[in-house]
């Protein structure tokens, strides 16, 4: 609760007794916390009302989730979680106990920055629809806007993920990230986070189809694929991860997760026989071989798509 709620019901100095016996603890400006929630002994939470090291200290070791409820308290309507922090609470990333919680305000409001809080003063922005919204009962900056926000924020490693894992689930579309990016010219790595927004929009769903498209199905000999083509076969629908049309060629990557699994290597047998039945030859390449042996598998795709154009052109 914030101090100006809890003199709205009790007195003031019961408010500062709750405060100095720990029964409340002040972990930032204005904003208290009933001290059974944090860690550490009833001396080390009464500390002053004017805060210091003590009270960050106590901040930064609260679980995410009251971390981001005390931010919005001491807030107050004036700004909303954001960054990394919106990530967390729209589900794209794991809360993380050790990082600061970002918060966006408009660059008129005099709020700052502290240990374990990062607040963002920004031109144009307003807590309201549709740049915020509520998630869990906290105000937070709409989806598109985070994703975009964070990527300087995260390891080179990490960042794909949640643009990739958004865009799969259906959370949002590249179309609508790019036009999130166009209002932020001037972000660190924005020409990569371009790149991926357009490899998204030509059909590359996973990291693995990414680094495929950059390392080994471009160039000469090879076909502009057709990407996550919808294939009716029978009662079954199947999707492709890259058709070539013309050659009746399907190539499918195997992600790291699937190697050894018994029964998905059951299930792609059965459906590589169903299109094989329908005149689809299936190539299939596993993270490893394309990852590690990426001319090997360019060679074996280019070798079967010049067959197979002798072979339907003969045909025909």
């Amino acid at each position: 609760m914030t101090r100006a709620e809890a003199v709205q019901v009790v007195p003031t100095w019961m408010v500062d007794a709750a405060c100095r016996s720990g029964e409340l603890v002040r972990v930032l400006p204005e904003v208290y916390l009933d001290g059974r929630l944090t860690n550490g002994s009833r001396a080390d939470l009464c500390g002053s009302r004017r805060g210091g090291n003590g009270t960050a200290d106590r901040f930064s070791g609260l679980d995410p989730l009251l971390r981001w409820r005390v931010v919005a308290a001491y807030a107050a309507g004036r700004g909303a979680l954001s960054h990394t922090t919106a990530l967390a609470l729209w589900g794209l990333r794991p809360a993380s106990t050790g990082e600061p919680v970002h918060l966006s305000v408009p660059a008129t409001r005099g709020m700052r920055s502290r240990t374990g809080l990062v607040v963002h003063q920004r031109h144009g922005f307003a807590v309201e629809p549709p740049q915020v919204v509520v998630r869990q009962g906290l105000p937070v900056t709409r989806l598109e806007a985070a994703i975009v926000d964070s990527w300087p924020l995260l390891p080179a490693e990490d960042r794909r993920l949640p643009v990739i894992r958004a865009v799969n689930e259906r959370m949002t579309t590249p179309q609508r990230l790019m036009r999130a990016l166009a209002d932020a010219p001037k972000l660190p790595g924005r020409a990569e986070l371009s790149r991926v927004l357009r490899l998204l929009d030509i059909g590359c769903r996973s990291p693995l189809e990414i680094w495929g498209h950059d390392h080994v199905f471009v160039g000469p000999g090879m076909p502009a694929f057709q990407r996550q083509v919808r294939i009716r076969i029978g009662r079954r629908t199947v999707y492709l991860d890259l058709y070539a049309e013309r050659e009746r060629v399907n190539i499918e990557l195997d992600g790291a997760a699937s190697h050894g699994d018994p029964r998905q290597r059951e299930i792609d047998l059965r459906r590589d026989t169903l299109l094989a039945a329908a005149g689809i030859v299936v190539l299939r390449f596993s993270h490893r071989r394309l990852v590690h042996e990426p001319e090997a598998v360019r060679r074996e795709t280019l070798a079967v798509l010049v067959a197979r154009r002798a072979e339907l052109g003969a045909t025909a």
